[in-house]
C-alpha cells in the first residue's frame, strides 16, 4: 500500500498496516508523504520523492508477490505518475484507491494538480475508489451522490464505493456504484460521533479481502464488519476523534 504517515497513529500508513495484518495479510508499506497531524486535524504535509517511491515499488515487486494495491494520501501528482506506470505494467492487479483530499478537521491533503492527476490518470486503473461524501461531491462535481458517482464512472472509474460515515441517521450506508443497472448498498448501525482513520481502515480492509481472493462485494462486506468492530472498541488516543481499535481479534 501507498499512504502517508499520520504521527497520531490514527490514519494513514499505520491504519493500513494494522487493518491488513488483522485480516491475515502481510502489508508491503510504501510511504508517500509526511504529515503534521493529530487526532483533530492535519496542519501540513510534505511529499516523499517520487523517484524514491519508484525505486521502492520496483524493489518490492522484484522480490515479493503483490496481490492487491491500496492507496491513501499520495503527496503530489508526481507520485501518481509513478503509481500509474507501476499499475499499467500489472493489468488485473486489484487497485483500491481511497482518494484522500481533506482531513476530517478540514486540513488539505491534496492540491488541484494532485486531484486532477488522480481523476485523469489513476482512477481509470482502479478497481474501486472509496470517497466519503465530501470527496465524492468534490470529485464528481455534484452534491447528489448518484450524479457525482455517475460522472466518475463516465470518467473511467470501474466502481465507486461512496462511504457514509460522515453522514447522519441511525445507519451508515455504503453504496457501491458500478456500470450495473442499480447500485448496491450495505448498512450498519451508526455509532455516535466520527472516528479518526475509518476511511483508511475500510479501504485497506477491502484491499486485504481482495488480496485474499474474495470478490469485491465479499471484500466490502468483510471490511465493513471489521471496521464496525474496530469502532465499537475505539481508543481515546488524543483530544480529538477516537481511533478505531484495529488490533481487535478478528475471525474470518
Amino acid at each position: 500500500m501507498l499512504s502517508g504517515l499520520d504521527p497520531s497513529g490514527g490514519a494513514g500508513i499505520q491504519a493500513d498496516i494494522q487493518a491488513i495484518t488483522s485480516l491475515g495479510c502481510h502489508p508491503l508499506p510504501v510511504l508517500t508523504c509526511l504529515t503534521v497531524q493529530d487526532t483533530r486535524n492535519v496542519y501540513g504535509a510534505e511529499a516523499v520523492s517520487a523517484e524514491l517511491i519508484r525505486k521502492q515499488l520496483q524493489c518490492i515487486a522484484d522480490d515479493a508477490p503483490i496481490h492487491a494495491v491500496k492507496t491513501g494520501a499520495l503527496g503530489n501528482a508526481a507520485v501518481v505518475d509513478v503509481l500509474v506506470e507501476f499499475m499499467a505494467e500489472r493489468p488485473g492487479l486489484p487497485l483500491i484507491t481511497d482518494p484522500v483530499i481533506k482531513a476530517a478537521g478540514g486540513g488539505d491533503l491534496a492540491d488541484d494538480e494532485l486531484i486532477a492527476a488522480m481523476k485523469e490518470r489513476l482512477f481509470p486503473l482502479a478497481e474501486m475508489i472509496t470517497p466519503n461524501g465530501v470527496e465524492l461531491a468534490l470529485l464528481g462535481g455534484s452534491d447528489n451522490p448518484g450524479e457525482a458517482a455517475e460522472h466518475l464512472l463516465q470518467g473511467g472509474c470501474e466502481s465507486v464505493l461512496a462511504t457514509g460515515g460522515h453522514g447522519t441517521g441511525i445507519h451508515i450506508t455504503n453504496t457501491l456504484y458500478n456500470h450495473g443497472p442499480e447500485p448496491m448498498r450495505w448498512e450498519i448501525e451508526r455509532i455516535g460521533g466520527e472516528y479518526h482513520g475509518t476511511g483508511c481502515t475500510l479501504a485497506a480492509a477491502i484491499a486485504a479481502g481482495r488480496a485474499s481472493g474474495l470478490s469485491p462485494r465479499a471484500a466490502i462486506s468483510q471490511a465493513q464488519n471489521y471496521v464496525n468492530h474496530a469502532i465499537l472498541h475505539a481508543l481515546e488516543v488524543g483530544k480529538g476523534q477516537p481511533v478505531p481499535d484495529r488490533g481487535i481479534l478478528w475471525e474470518r
